[in-house]
């Protein structure tokens, strides 16, 4: 368990370049094994979860190669169905791997994924969508088990546009022999990455980021190089630690209408953009927010709530956030309430009411999952005194090195494993 150490009340000021998407790689790192080829794969992250993507690849039998944020994947040698159960626990996304093996081996046997615990996140809409393709599924309630030696064509409708589900299907779809239509698809900037790259290796699919995505197979893909977009979830954040020490910031490398700018807006900042880059001053006085609910994209992102909650138990009045993606993620709250936020948890669980304080103050805290952690170490920027945040490597699988950049704006924050 790593430490994280930060002298609050130090203003975040300067510049910083944005990295890769995590929920962008993932995908597509799980998708080289489409070509049996070799992939080139620019603005990979490094971080935990792109690391573990890749242990995954090698494991199944790929050559990987990895440097300079740039991964090299050769799927040629695939010749493992089993994924490693060590390595499927630490992430949710090893899920994603389901639909590239289906489509390439036929078959796949798999631990239910681990992650962060945000409550319940059932698999259902991959496994039923996975069904109506074609594909046998066995469940001993330890290990999922998949045969895909009929897969055909077919529409699939989700009930909720699911971005594992959408994933899924799609990489399951790439060789199957007609068109395959998912209707209510999620629409994430995600989506659109992990088309493009697709496209790029010759497979043939359309509607990415509207609510209806085509894909029509195709007998073989080629070898390709792809760039990743930048995160959004991680520009939110330094945006958001800005806000939240009264500072200013400009992120290079964005692409800005993938972030949920009026919300930020709301908070009393003065934002300016450029086609590749967002600068943003903070008010003096953060506003409360009325309402902010989580949505499906290209509504408030789940990912950006803990972060929010974080900046708003510091406005001059009185916020509502409900959560209704996950019906779990409000550990960042009990914690969140050590350092004297006034935050009730509501009998949903998943509803908050903030009142904001005029001040926070550091405490002992404890990082539960990914995103609750950065909420925490936003917190610890504002605190009064030192805070001491203990993480069980949440914060590594979404953030590359965020005492690093943090302390390149100002920040006086240190990480001891």
């Amino acid at each position: 368990m790593g430490k994280y150490f930060i002298t609050g009340q130090k203003k975040i000021d300067g510049s910083i370049n944005l990295i890769g998407s995590k929920n962008s790689a993932l995908p597509i790192l799980a998708a080289t094994l489409l070509n049996s080829g070799e992939n080139i794969i620019h603005n990979c992250p490094d971080i935990s979860d792109t690391h573990t993507a890749m242990q995954i690849l090698k494991y199944l039998g790929c050559k990987v190669k990895y440097q300079n944020h740039t991964a090299i994947i050769n799927s040629a040698s695939l010749n493992k169905f089993i994924m490693p159960k060590n390595l499927v626990k630490k992430m949710r996304s090893s899920i994603i791997f389901m639909g590239s093996l289906l489509s390439r081996l036929k078959k796949i046997k798999i631990n239910y994924p681990g992650g962060c615990s945000l409550g319940n996140r059932p698999i259902d809409l991959h496994l039923n969508s996975l069904k109506k393709l074609g594909v046998k599924i066995f469940d001993d309630q330890k290990n999922i088990i998949c045969e895909a030696k009929n897969l055909k064509p077919n529409t699939i409708r989700l009930k909720f546009p699911s971005v594992g589900a959408t994933q899924n299907i799609i990489l399951a779809s790439i060789f199957i022999k007609g068109e395959t239509k998912i209707i209510n698809p999620a629409r994430e900037p995600e989506i659109i990455d992990l088309q493009n790259f697709l496209k790029k290796m010759g497979a043939n699919i359309n509607g990415a980021g509207t609510n209806q995505i085509i894909i029509t197979g195709v007998k073989k893909l080629n070898n390709t190089e792809h760039t990743i977009i930048p995160d959004r979830i991680v520009a939110g954040t330094f945006l958001l630690a800005a806000i939240i020490t009264h500072g200013q910031i400009q992120i290079k490398k964005i692409i800005p209408h993938h972030l949920p700018l009026i919300n930020f807006l709301q908070l009393g900042s003065e934002i300016n953009l450029s086609k590749n880059t967002i600068i943003l001053k903070a008010p003096k006085k953060i506003n409360p927010i009325k309402k902010l609910i989580t949505k499906p994209y290209p509504g408030f992102p789940t990912d950006l709530q803990a972060q929010f909650v974080s900046v708003l138990s510091l406005a001059h009045g009185k916020s509502f956030v409900q959560e209704k993606i996950f019906d779990a993620r409000n550990k960042h709250i009990h914690e969140l309430i050590k350092t004297g936020a006034k935050i009730k948890i509501l009998k949903d669980n998943s509803s908050f009411i903030i009142n904001g304080v005029k001040k926070i103050y550091a405490s002992n805290l404890i990082s539960k999952d990914l995103r609750g952690g950065a909420a925490l170490i936003l917190a610890g920027l504002a605190a009064q005194g030192q805070t001491i945040i203990h993480d069980q490597n949440f914060i590594s699988r979404g953030y590359e090195n965020i005492s690093r950049d943090l302390n390149n704006l100002g920040a006086q924050i240190n990480f001891f494993n």
